[in-house]
């Protein structure tokens, strides 16, 4: 069967480098002994050494012509090939609700959604490896105080850590994107709780770095209504001061709860 052609409507960048693939299927291996679950697998160049693993693996991918090259090429794997779109799946049922790593040479464009996923699912999955923009990555790894710190960073810090492991150029790829990559991985924290309402959090959060300019006694008011407005002393709190990019994560968990104790009344 003739290599499978790259579809920029999925956003198809295919990694050449074999020395890079081998070294992007090892990140898992800091989570032994978990089954993977791998995104995106196009013609296998990471499959080829994951499968070498001793480990269930299975591959999701939405792209008709990259499975039949697959089956063609992975006979062994040809139960655990899912020919579907990963963000439309029930976790759950992956691995009958077994946990298991994440990896794979995610999408650019749909790469925020994916960890969006991962963090819905993330009782399923203690760790997630793979491949992503640079920038993404950058973001993803920052700390407060820095201008790529932001959404991401905050909700996924919140419960993983975050490891930048190396940068990819763009000449490895076909066709080459016109940005680096980069490899991270994520790791569950040891946190269980956040001491605050989860679904506000993110409210929260997002709410303030879409006008991350502004201090957060602006951006704030978005998260009330006429009616529960907080009178003025909410908004002199010292933190009311800060922009986003200054708050660390307990921070965040602190003026969440200051927002529910006003929404609340």
């Amino acid at each position: 069967m003739k290599q499978v052609r790259p579809k920029k409507n999925l956003g198809q960048h295919f990694l050449t480098d074999l020395d890079i693939a081998r070294a992007i299927a090892d990140t898992v291996d800091a989570c032994p002994a978990l089954p993977v679950l791998e995104v995106g697998p196009g013609m296998g160049v990471m499959t080829q050494f994951l499968v070498e693993k001793p480990r269930a693996l299975k591959v999701v991918e939405i792209d008709r012509e990259s499975v039949a090259f697959l089956n063609e090429h992975f006979p062994q794997l040809r139960e655990n090939i899912l020919g579907e779109d990963f963000l439309r799946m029930d976790l759950k049922r992956v691995f009958d609700g077994q946990s298991f790593v994440l990896t794979g040479n995610y999408p650019y464009d749909i790469s925020s959604q994916i960890f969006f996923k991962m963090l819905d699912n993330k009782e399923l999955i203690p760790c997630c490896t793979g491949m992503i923009q640079r920038e993404v990555a950058q973001r993803i790894a920052s700390q407060p105080g820095t201008k790529a710190y932001g959404i991401l960073s905050v909700l996924i810090q919140a419960w993983y850590r975050v490891e930048y492991l190396f940068t990819v150029d763009e000449n490895v790829f076909n066709p080459p994107p016109k940005v680096k990559s980069a490899v991270i991985r994520m790791t569950r924290n040891d946190v269980t709780d956040l001491g605050c309402d989860e679904r506000l959090f993110r409210r929260v959060v997002k709410t303030v770095f879409n006008q991350r300019r502004k201090m957060l006694r602006v951006s704030l008011r978005q998260l009330f209504t006429n009616g529960d407005m907080p009178n003025v002393d909410f908004f002199t709190e010292e933190i009311m001061t800060k922009r986003p990019e200054q708050l660390t994560i307990s921070q965040f968990v602190e003026l969440t709860n200051m927002v529910a104790a006003r929404i609340a009344n």
